[in-house]
């Protein structure tokens, strides 16, 4: 296992130990995870690996059976998602949660309202163009029903819903699971305009592309333990992908080897998040 790439910036978020178990079943067993403040953590693992189970008890849906959780130093426990987000952890599952026939604002303010006596449409909007505007999202009104969205617009309104509670780290389910490449490169921007405003964030991701595009470490979980954590900029996928299989000698290694031989250039995540933003409209 490789030892741990320290965070660049003061850690935000810490977990020491943390495990869960569902019966005989030890979802995570001694999970340890960083985060920094502005800095992007991709959590990527095979399925079964326990990361849908990692992001349920930092959101406060289970609570973990052993370990700690610290914020800010600061032990917390986190026994609901109000938990969550009243100490600043905020999260956008990949389901999203929203009402595809309620318009933009109505969605990034359901059950968080402003009304003193009755709706205050004025502030919820000027509220909602301010958010809007600070991760430059490609949102033409307020007014549009969800369901008129695309893909990446519906991200956008959840992760911007997520931001209303002003949180210091956010987690991304899968954002890019069901999008098309243009899309993907509207998400990966949004993520790394959260970065670039101070917040910690953990991507859960497959997309080893995504991940090379936007992660500053990539934290590999493989049958519920940690089993790697590495610097982004250096790592290679043939590495990420023994972490996550446990075999060396996988298909990825194999073709990467192949090119090799062959004089091939290695493909360059830059590059093809490049490609991906010059798909954006």
């Amino acid at each position: 296992m490789t030892a741990p790439a320290a965070p660049a910036a003061p850690t935000v978020l810490s977990l020491r130990g943390v495990s869960k178990q569902f019966g005989a079943v030890a979802a995570l067993t001694g999970i340890d995870l960083d985060v920094a403040a502005g800095e992007v953590v991709a959590v990527v693992g095979d399925n079964g690996a326990g990361k849908s189970t990692l992001v349920k008890i930092l959101s406060g849906v289970y609570t973990p059976d052993g370990g700690t959780i610290t914020f800010h130093d600061r032990e917390v426990s986190l026994g609901s998602p109000a938990d969550a987000q009243a100490i600043g952890i905020a999260t956008v599952f990949q389901d999203l949660a929203l009402c595809e026939n309620l318009d933009v604002k109505a969605n990034l303010f359901l059950g968080q309202e402003l009304r003193p006596w009755m709706l205050d449409d004025v502030r919820m909007e000027t509220r909602s163009w301010e958010l809007l505007r600070e991760l430059s999202a490609r949102i033409p009104t307020l007014d549009v029903p969800v369901a008129a969205l695309s893909g990446g617009q519906r991200q956008t309104v959840a992760i911007t819903r997520a931001l209303l509670g002003k949180p210091e780290v956010i987690l991304l389910d899968e954002p890019t699971a069901a999008l098309g490449v243009a899309q993907t490169a509207e998400v990966l921007n949004l993520i790394e305009r959260l970065k670039g405003n101070g917040l910690g964030v953990v991507m859960i991701s497959h997309n080893m592309d995504d991940v090379r595009a936007v992660a500053d470490r990539v934290a590999v979980l493989r049958l519920g333990r940690n089993n790697g954590v590495f610097d982004a900029r250096t790592v290679t996928s043939e590495q990420v992908v023994a972490a996550i299989t446990g075999a060396v000698d996988n298909v990825v290694a194999q073709r990467a080897a192949r090119r090799a031989a062959a004089g091939e250039p290695r493909p360059d995540a830059a590059t093809r998040n490049e490609r991906k933003e010059k798909e954006l409209p």
